[in-house]
């Protein structure tokens, strides 16, 4: 029976190609496109699962939460915590310290520098995780001292083979080179990690640096502590004994909680959640994500394969518009309700089926595409995301009884007189099939009110002045030189050049990646935090910032090396001066030792994302802090000549470090990496909504054409034009489409509303976007309409009424 179900299924395809076609088609490009966006939500919410303590891993985080609801929160905690909380906590059972160099390190290869991110672990990092190593032995990975671990794609790319063990190399930490034995080679990490590292060493090691003691206590938080716990802890919701353990070795805490009316205290958040928790900055080695984000993604997919779904049941029913004998002769002839029902169902299994497999080749073939779109290196593996197995199946099986229940019910209802006199029409206007095409178009219109949002938000943020002059600066890294000795030298020689026209240096640079530090201290009884680095007496100047009071530091005055400082206006009004009575105020409680005097105030500038507020920020050249980025301003024109006298200048300055450089502009655009990919893909996923759309009313359409063949054939007769053939067509499913456009409208303004609230400057929606996307979905629409109107408008009439 089935067998025959399956038959008469094919036949039946057979005889309406082009129809059965447009449906496989429209399905397998939903089907498709809700995989790619299934497979990123799935890995999003994947990330770290596949560790096997990652139920019991814990990061340890501080946090100081205010009366009035707001917390602050930093993954950064002090170097002795994890020997001190495993020892003194009976729960914990391992730890793990973390620390990432914030400057690249040099291997040196071959008799030429490599630059390698550099990390330091514990040597129990690789049984706390499960970070499988392709050679060495995971206990004693790390326990030398000199000992490092390498990852297979960086060994290749470094040495042109994986096999690397034993080999013996020399490394430039901080300021000397020094010789490490690699120990083991390490599988190149999952994509869905949120710990990443290329070469790692050990930790003990960087205890012995200068700045492993310098940092060796309670005050400096500088490094991610992550501990296993035994199953079944209940530490991690015990706030008491956390806060317990914050006072016994912070001995501030009494004084900030009386002070500040706050609560300090560790937390400890599940490894799996790091990713996306975004209270956290500092957590992560990749960008944490917004579960709302991928809620939202997750939400667009669906609606994607519901406008599938809807689209190939409206084509389902064109396609059945002309079986109604075939209903009435089965019926006649015995065929109960259920079977035609299954027969139906079946035909629905069919296109499902194959339009699945059409999907899924469509998705590996698409996935370069998407990846570079999602800035993400997916893999469309079954074995990595299991659960996309039995999702796939599952929308089969959906899509199959969404789309094939309607036609089925519907056609095997009729009463077998009624069809085979010609008294039964399937209505193309009746109310379930206009409710349809309604809510496809409402998903649609709402897919490109939102792309123009985010394009237009995006377009701002990289367009906004960010209150200095960022065209034509190139930032060089100074990380790894005596920039105290070579940066005059360099300075004085690009001098020079006529195409330069000034240099500065700064100890941070500016835009994605740029480290600023936090310094916190009680001001008046208030404890206050700013964001503070050196600079020198150029750098106002060559990144055009404007001074709005008081004045710029002075080489020739030696106050300026001690006390002097210049902040910006947010800082100015964070400690509750004026432009009349901020110069000459005395920072008091910056440190035991120093009480830094205002000298200036510069305007307001963005130096972190559009997304944040601007910061109190303070500038100083006090001694202890090194440069570390030099900044040229070039004149505009083509910038190649002038790099490779900058690169010239520079190896011969420091011909031990490679010249690296970057223009100011571009990373302070890496800010909205995120937002771009984000509008990229809503566009595309807009443009595939109004794609289906479109093909759910072109089968409306011809299932219209087919049930009006005889009236229109009666217009022509009497006098109609293809004008009014077509409007006769047209009009109604241009109500629907203006019908949506007004459900639409305020879903979308209310849901990018939400969305604009992240961002601290942003855009206001227009009413313009409205009208934009209504009237492309309008035009969209009549061209595809238009092609089934001129076609009946243009049959021969005659044809039409001679079967009456």
């Amino acid at each position: 029976m089935l067998r025959n179900y399956f038959k008469i299924a094919l036949r039946n395809l057979s005889r309406q190609k082009i129809l059965a076609f447009i449906n496989v088609f429209g399905l397998s490009t939903g089907i498709a496109f809700f995989i790619l966006l299934l497979l990123y939500s799935v890995n999003e919410l994947s990330f770290d699962r596949f560790h096997k303590n990652e139920r019991n891993i814990y990061c340890v985080y501080d946090v100081a939460k205010g009366l009035d609801g707001s917390s602050q929160y930093s993954a950064s905690v002090a170097m002795p915590l994890g020997p001190t909380i495993r020892k003194d906590m009976p729960d914990v059972i391992n730890y793990v310290r973390l620390k990432q160099l914030p400057v690249e390190s040099y291997l040196r290869t071959n008799n030429e520098l490599r630059g390698v991110t550099l990390s330091f672990a514990d040597p129990q990092f690789f049984s706390v995780f499960t970070f499988p190593l392709k050679y060495g032995n995971a206990s004693s990975a790390l326990k030398g001292l000199n000992n490092l671990v390498i990852t297979a794609s960086k060994a290749k790319e470094l040495f042109g083979t994986d096999n690397v063990v034993g080999k013996t190399v020399q490394l430039k930490i901080f300021d000397d080179f020094q010789p490490f034995i690699i120990s083991a080679v390490a599988e190149d990490m999952s994509a869905n990690s949120s710990i990443r590292f290329d070469v790692m060493g050990s930790f003990a090691f960087f205890e012995t640096t200068k700045f492993g003691m310098m940092f060796n206590n309670w005050y400096t938080t500088a490094f991610r502590t992550f501990v296993q716990l035994r199953a079944g802890s209940s530490l991690p919701g015990d706030i008491n004994r956390l806060a317990a353990f914050h006072h016994a070795y912070n001995e501030d805490d009494a004084t900030i909680t009386k002070k500040t009316k706050s609560l300090v205290t560790y937390g400890l958040l599940p490894l799996r959640s790091i990713h996306t928790d975004t209270r956290i900055n500092d957590i992560t080695d990749t960008e944490t994500v917004d579960p709302k984000t991928i809620w939202i993604i997750l939400g667009i997919a669906a609606a994607i394969l519901l406008i599938a779904c809807i689209n190939f049941t409206t084509l389902a029913i064109g396609r059945s518009a002309g079986r109604g004998k075939e209903v009435g002769v089965r019926k006649v002839i015995g065929a109960e309700r259920s079977q035609l029902v299954f027969q139906f169902l079946s035909e629905a299994i069919l296109l499902s089926t194959l339009s699945t497999i059409i999907g899924l080749l469509l998705a590996k073939l698409l996935l370069p595409y998407f990846n570079q779109l999602a800035g993400r290196n997916l893999q469309l593996s079954f074995s990595l995301y299991p659960e996309m197995g039995w999702l796939i199946i599952g929308i089969l099986v959906l899509v199959a009884i969404l789309s094939g229940s309607y036609p089925a019910l519907l056609l095997s209802k009729f009463k077998p007189i009624e069809v085979l006199k010609n008294k039964i029409r399937l209505g193309g206007s009746n109310l379930f099939t206009r409710s349809l095409v309604t809510l496809q178009f409402i998903l649609s219109i709402g897919l490109i009110v939102s792309t123009i949002v985010i394009l237009q938000q995006t377009k701002y943020l990289t367009s906004k002045n960010p209150g200095f002059n960022k065209e034509n600066v190139v930032m060089i890294d100074a990380e790894q030189t005596n920039s105290i000795k070579d940066y005059p030298l360099f300075k004085q020689a690009l001098s020079a050049n006529t195409n330069i026209i000034d240099v500065a240096s700064s100890e941070t640079g500016l835009g994605e990646g740029a480290e600023f530090q936090n310094h916190g201290f009680m001001y008046n009884g208030t404890h206050k935090a700013i964001y503070e680095y050196l600079i020198d007496p150029d750098y106002i100047n060559v990144l055009g910032m404007q001074l709005i009071a008081g004045r710029n530091f002075n080489a020739a005055m030696a106050d300026d090396t001690v006390t002097s400082v210049i902040i910006n206006e947010a800082m100015m009004n964070e400690f509750g001066w004026t432009l009349n009575n901020v110069i000459g105020q005395q920072v008091k409680g910056y440190t035991n030792t120093k009480t830094p005097v205002v000298i200036g105030v510069v305007k307001n500038f963005n130096f972190q994302s559009l997304t944040e507020k601007i910061q109190p920020q303070l500038f100083h050249q006090f001694a202890g802090h090194g440069i570390q980025k030099f900044f040229a301003r070039i004149k505009s024109g083509d910038p190649s000549p002038v790099i490779a006298a900058m690169q010239k200048t520079w190896s011969s300055i420091v011909p031990d470090v490679p010249f690296k450089y970057s223009f100011l502009d571009d990373d302070l655009d890496n800010f909205y990496k995120s937002e771009k990919r984000w509008g990229s893909i809503v566009a595309w996923a807009g443009a595939v909504a109004i794609f289906l759309a479109c093909l759910g009313l072109f089968g409306l359409a011809a299932l219209a054409a087919v049930n009006r063949v005889k009236e229109i054939g009666i217009r022509k007769v009497m006098g109609a034009s293809m004008g009014n053939i077509v409007t006769l067509l047209s009009k109604e499913f241009l109500k629907l489409i203006i019908i949506a456009l007004i459900i639409a409208s305020p879903a979308a303004w209310y849901f990018m509303n939400e969305w604009l609230q992240g961002f601290a400057y942003r855009i206001h929606i227009t009413v313009w976007i409205f009208f934009a996307a209504g009237i492309a979905t309008i035009l969209i629409a009549l061209l595809t309409i238009s092609f089934q109107a001129i076609k009946a408008a243009i049959a021969n009439p005659v044809k039409s009424l001679r079967t009456e």
